[in-house]
């Protein structure tokens, strides 16, 4: 009866808290939502069921969860810590990112960097509320909606805080259909919401194959922090434009971002422990990143109706929402609001342009805020 006892000690059931139950629905939760809703299944569900592994409790001197030296979720979740992930995601990215789009109407860029401003004015805003300049700088990445670009900056200013901070990014990143159309409805008339656009010029092969290069030149020029992220995207868009790297094109947006995919995913989860996770100030910097995101969507969509006014053919301003780096979930979200006001109104590729120009801009103000705020 003693072996027994002390069993039974041991086990889940014995150590089991409230905050560790919480964590656990809340991982089935993500399942859920990615199995019966299809909220951005591919990251929701490793990253639920992530939640529920590193939510069961062990003994003290087992080495098992990501905390624990040695163990072997931690050397899983060193991709994650070390900021190693996130590139290898946006090499992938960019072997599948079309910028025909953005290069047939560059005026579209600046749709993309009015999103952006959501990262700053939640930075200052996590400022007042007396978080650390490095801290609130990865707080307001979350805006950006880009998980690889949050998780990137986080590990590098604000490791302790980089299990909450890419929750929030990617849950906001998979309710891009349920937090965007509200906001976008509510800024733009019907009328503006009819406006059709021209269909794109069309870009030719050559101008494909400079961009890559001279883009990363100039944003790394801007951002030498950003060199990491912009150059393993633009590296993958050069893969996939040159027409001569096939296999390894498709190696980095199919097997290998894939991968990468699931192992971040299930290691992020794996790091909501309730301990570390269940605290005041997760909770906050969940509010701060709902803020960042719904900012971000009304800086796009305000500033392509302040573009109006000076143009002659005028875009619709919903295709400013896609101005967040949520690829290409936002440009879908984009597409459907349009649809439901005409239905013969397609806007998908017009607003890939600053969906695309979004990733950039995201990965260039993780560089300048690396770059002001290292220590």
């Amino acid at each position: 009866m003693k072996i027994l006892f002390e069993f039974l000690n041991t086990t889940g059931f014995a150590m089991m808290t409230w905050g560790n139950a919480i964590m656990i629905v809340v991982g089935i939760f993500f399942v859920c939502l990615a199995i019966i809703k299809d909220y951005e299944p591919l990251l929701l569900l490793p990253i639920g069921f992530g939640a529920v592994v590193g939510n069961i409790p062990s003994i003290q001197g087992m080495a098992l969860s990501v905390y624990d030296e040695g163990s072997v979720l931690s050397y899983l979740y060193f991709g994650v810590s070390k900021g190693i992930f996130p590139p290898l995601i946006f090499l992938g990215i960019g072997a599948m990112t079309d910028f025909s789009t953005m290069l047939s109407n560059p005026k579209l860029v600046l749709l993309g960097a009015a999103a952006q401003v959501g990262i700053f004015i939640t930075f200052v805003g996590a400022l007042f509320l007396g978080f650390n300049p490095a801290d609130a700088a990865s707080i307001g990445i979350i805006g950006g909606a880009d998980g690889p670009t949050a998780i990137f900056l986080s590990s590098k200013l604000a490791p302790h805080l980089l299990g909450a901070i890419a929750i929030a990014a990617y849950s906001y990143m998979a309710l891009v259909p349920v937090i965007q159309p509200p906001i976008m409805k509510l800024l733009t008339s019907k009328k503006e919401r009819l406006i059709r656009m021209k269909a794109p010029r069309h870009v030719t092969q050559r101008e494909k194959i400079i961009f890559p290069v001279v883009a990363f030149l100039v944003a790394a020029m801007i951002a030498p922090g950003a060199i990491v992220l912009i150059g393993m995207l633009f590296l993958g868009n050069l893969l996939k434009e040159s027409c001569v790297t096939e296999r390894l094109a498709n190696t980095a947006r199919n097997s290998m971002i894939d991968i990468v995919t699931i192992l971040l995913g299930f290691s992020v989860g794996a790091s909501t422990q309730a301990k570390a996770f269940l605290t005041n100030q997760s909770l906050l910097i969940f509010g701060l990143g709902a803020l960042s995101f719904c900012i971000a969507t009304a800086g796009g969509v305000i500033f392509a109706k302040v573009m109006n006014l000076f143009l002659r053919e005028k875009i619709n301003p919903l295709i400013g929402a896609a101005g967040v780096s949520a690829v290409p979930d936002s440009a879908r979200v984009v597409q459907m609001v349009g649809q439901k006001e005409d239905p013969h109104n397609f806007l998908l590729m017009h607003a890939m342009a600053p969906n695309v120009a979004g990733v950039i801009g995201s990965a260039i103000c993780s560089g300048i805020l690396w770059s002001v705020l290292v220590k």
